[in-house]
């Protein structure tokens, strides 16, 4: 790994946690870690482009599909791929299919950028993570064993505490907040080679008391009510959040930041 590399073009592949949701700007439109890493390396590297391809809701079979041969086609010098965790938590899912794609995405983007960036993705605390975390790691395990193959690298998020505090996920509880979004963008950049800007990215937030009995109970009904529920609908109809959507930012552009 290069210190302080010179990267002069990003292309982000993969679904709503690389497209930025819950980060969202006044505009309505999100920004995440994606648009936060483009940002710093375009302040580092002038006439820095960047794409990202993220829609959410994809599967592994959709990211190939309909990403990876599109960024393979930019050639940028760094590609960030991070796909398989919404097939791990459908109620019926086939790990060897999500492997073997995994693999095809890996195989197709390494030779078509300098760098490579695979991630072990980030799990909030709670019973939804101890249901799907055996599926979860067997993902990150072929995420491993590629990124060795092929000479990407891994951020691992999985294994930072700071990331499974459940204040740093929005109230969908599948997303990250604003803050969630910096400590990630920050562990892409400092694998990637760059000085740190936040050595603290990993610490947990203080600890504060926990929420009362009642409290709990009512942002469990909120969280049913306006997420869990839709989230089953869409399940059982075959429908996702991201259909009829297009890319974030479909195309290698010079990039200043949010909005550019």
């Amino acid at each position: 790994m290069q210190k302080n590399p010179t990267h002069t073009s990003l292309v982000a592949v993969g679904d709503s946690f690389t497209e930025g949701m819950s980060d969202l700007l006044p505009d309505g439109s999100y920004r995440g870690w994606a648009d936060v890493l483009a940002g710093r390396m375009a302040a580092h590297t002038p006439g820095f482009r960047y794409a990202n391809l993220a829609v959410r809701g994809k599967l592994i079979k959709q990211i190939v599909d309909e990403q990876v041969d599109v960024a393979a086609a930019m050639q940028p010098d760094v590609i960030t791929l991070v796909g398989g965790l919404n097939d791990t938590l459908r109620p019926k899912c086939d790990m060897v299919r999500v492997r073997d794609l995994l693999t095809e995405a890996v195989e197709r983007l390494a030779p078509s950028c300098k760098q490579l960036v695979l991630m072990r993705s980030p799990g909030r605390q709670g019973p939804v993570l101890e249901r799907f975390r055996p599926r979860m790691e067997e993902l990150f395990g072929c995420v491993d064993e590629l990124a060795e193959r092929h000479g990407a690298l891994v951020v691992d998020l999985y294994g930072a505490a700071s990331l499974s505090d459940p204040r740093m996920w929005d109230v969908d509880r599948l997303h990250l907040t604003p803050e969630g979004h910096r400590r990630v963008a920050e562990a892409v950049w400092q694998t990637l080679g760059y000085d740190p800007e936040d050595t603290e990215w990993r610490t947990p937030l203080p600890a504060t008391l926990p929420p009362g009995w009642a409290a709990r109970r009512v942002a469990d009904a909120r969280f049913a009510r306006q997420h869990l529920m839709p989230w089953i609908g869409r399940r059982l109809t075959g429908r996702s959040s991201g259909d009829g959507l297009p890319p974030k930012r479909p195309d290698l552009l010079p990039y200043d930041g949010p909005g550019a």
